[in-house]
């Protein structure tokens, strides 16, 4: 894991500054990449490619980058882990490849070297790199399929400028300090900003399956995976039971492809749980773990990881962290916020204990509630679906009760409910409904408080992701995965983790066990209780397995109320905006202090 950034011009003349902009991006990256840093400068001065690097594979310099063929053609600057690289390795060795080192970076050089773009179909693994072709005069970018590592860029003219993160693209000076209308009204809508849209107009994510090319200032953007669940009718469940099995055991045995240790976040949940009982059939020896605990017995959850640990053996840490504790972190995480969300202290919390302890690589089980239906939009969507439908048959009665919801309640969910039925009854609208942090009609009063003279609606979201051919389930699945967990738990794990120079990895979002899985008819794939995760994973307790579902979560509401509250009395919105929800009042608090740090940097 590591920081990239890189300056691609076209420009007649060299870009002024350029030396002094590349530091800029890198320091900006350092927190990222403690272990080595380089930057390489093109003969022309057309590209410059920079790097931090975190050594997790090949801890000899020969991992240094940004790296290059031995010819000088090619320079990568390369931030992830290709788990299938061994194997890549062999292949390209019996085609007469020589490596000069064991990483993964140098396969990926190769790779791209003998197949160009279509290197991507033999990934395995978590990525965002950039290959620069000296001959050819060509930037190649690409994301990996599931969007588990960000990358960010802005394009004005024939200049591209890439970074890991935001605010490095906004340290190299080049782009201007402006708020974006979409990506604001994302945020407000959803509690995080959607792809391709940022907070900050002109800088754009890419999105997660899709790669750039930049030559002579043109940018060419494809998508190369998407989502695909195409379902064996034929399939029976212990068949189904069997193919996770195997699937699962196989993602966590490529995630343990390291140099250094390798450690577990363990909420005492069922998706940390199977990780760790996975780790334990695939991983001997000594198996570190880390938790969070709270005084708060509702959200506690320390004592059910503690009893998880003890049942499998690990070298289990765990950090208690109190409201006054939380409190004298919180200036901490505000300064490491990339781009805001209604969440990601608990992930800096669990970083800093596995940092503290000397960790460098860690497990987390992001992704099961996604791929075994464990959250209640599986339950609630297809139901508000439903509804919607059948209430097509008098249309006048709905857009008046979906009116009425959105405009004569106070309630939030309310609201919400009203857009749902203002709007086409299919997924992707009830899920942004059942999902939605704030309304249509109170983003646009909030977004007018930032952007006084906008007087339409503005669209956060592009296009709506190509999902209808599923099913209902399935469809619910499939924006779980492209929004909730793209957009924020992955976009915040990578950020808070790297924070503290620490890579997370995420077994459960896995492209092969993905497409493995989406085979599985969704009757036995999304059963509820996640029973097909859990006949899977065999070594788990019966009190795992029937502890009621909690989520890794704070208690937010209780701190705001108490030890916080003097940071939370100047939170406020317009008229009719109710705010008693904590995850309001948390997500205005964290925008504020963000847009105020980014001004003062």
């Amino acid at each position: 894991m590591c920081g990239i950034a890189g300056i691609i011009t076209f420009q007649e003349t060299p870009l002024q500054g350029l030396e002094w902009i590349a530091r800029k991006l890198q320091s900006a990256l350092d927190h990222r990449g403690p272990d080595d840093r380089g930057v390489y400068y093109s003969p022309t001065e057309q590209a410059t490619l920079i790097h931090t690097r975190l050594s997790i594979l090949d801890l000899t310099p020969a991992g240094h980058q940004p790296m290059s063929s031995p010819d000088g053609r090619y320079w990568i600057t390369f931030n992830g882990e290709i788990y299938n690289f061994q194997a890549l390795r062999t292949e390209l060795q019996c085609q007469g490849e020589v490596f000069t080192s064991q990483t993964d970076t140098e396969v990926l050089l190769k790779l791209y070297q003998h197949y160009g773009s279509r290197c991507l179909e033999r990934l395995r693994g978590m990525y965002a790199f950039a290959i620069w072709d000296e001959q050819a005069q060509k930037c190649f970018i690409a994301r990996d399929p599931l969007g588990i590592k960000p990358l960010y860029y802005w394009h004005s003219g024939t200049t591209l400028v890439f970074a890991s993160e935001l605010r490095a693209v906004l340290a190299s000076g080049l782009p201007e300090k402006h708020l974006s209308p979409q990506g604001l009204s994302g945020y407000f809508l959803t509690g995080s900003v959607p792809e391709p849209h940022t907070l900050i107009a002109g800088i754009h994510c890419l999105p997660g399956g899709h790669w750039l090319s930049l030559h002579q200032g043109d940018i060419t953007q494809k998508q190369y995976w998407q989502i695909d669940f195409q379902p064996n009718p034929n399939l029976l469940a212990e068949e189904a039971i069997e193919i996770t099995r195997h699937a699962l055991l196989d993602s966590v045995k490529h995630h343990f492809v390291s140099d250094v240790p390798v450690g577990i976040f363990l909420s005492g949940g069922i998706d940390s749980s199977a990780i760790v009982a996975l780790a334990r059939q695939v991983q001997t020896g000594s198996l570190k773990t880390y938790s969070i605990a709270f005084n708060e017995e509702e959200w506690n959850e320390g004592d059910a990881a503690q009893q998880v640990a003890q049942h499998f053996g690990t070298d289990h840490t765990e950090y208690r962290v109190t409201a006054s504790m939380g409190q004298s972190l919180l200036p901490q995480f505000l300064q490491s916020i990339d781009q805001p969300s209604i969440d990601g202290f608990n992930t800096f919390c669990v970083s800093k204990i596995a940092h503290d302890s000397g960790s460098k690589v860690v497990l987390s089980g992001v992704g099961g509630d996604e791929l075994f239906g464990g959250y209640r939009s599986f339950g609630m969507v297809p139901k508000l679906v439903r509804w919607g439908q059948r209430l097509n048959w008098l249309p006048s009665v709905k857009q008046g009760m979906g009116w009425g919801l959105s405009h004569w309640t106070g309630s939030p969910k309310l609201r919400r409910l009203g857009d749902c039925l203002s709007q086409e009854a299919i997924a992707f609208h009830a899920y942004h409904s059942f999902r939605g942090i704030f309304s249509l009609m109170e983003t646009q009063k909030l977004l007018k408080t930032w952007f006084p003279d906008i007087s339409q609606q503005i669209e956060p979201f592009n296009h709506q992701p190509v999902i209808s051919p599923f099913a209902l389930s399935d469809q619910v699945s499939a924006l779980e995965l492209i929004f909730y967990m793209r957009n924020q738990l992955l976009r915040d794990s990578d950020v808070m983790s790297m924070r503290w120079g620490l890579e997370l990895r995420v077994p459960l979002v896995d492209r092969v066990l993905l497409e493995t899985l989406a085979q599985i008819p969704h009757p036995i794939r999304l059963i509820s209780g996640k029973k097909l995760l859990v006949k899977a994973v065999q070594d788990l307790p019966n009190w795992v397995i029937n502890r009621p579902k909690r989520g890794f979560a704070f208690p937010y509401a209780q701190w705001m109320e108490t030890e916080w509250k003097d940071r939370f009395t100047q939170i406020t919105a317009p008229s009719g905006i109710e705010l008693a929800p904590w995850y309001r009042r948390w997500a205005l608090f964290i925008l504020q202090n963000w847009w105020e740090t980014l001004n003062n940097v």
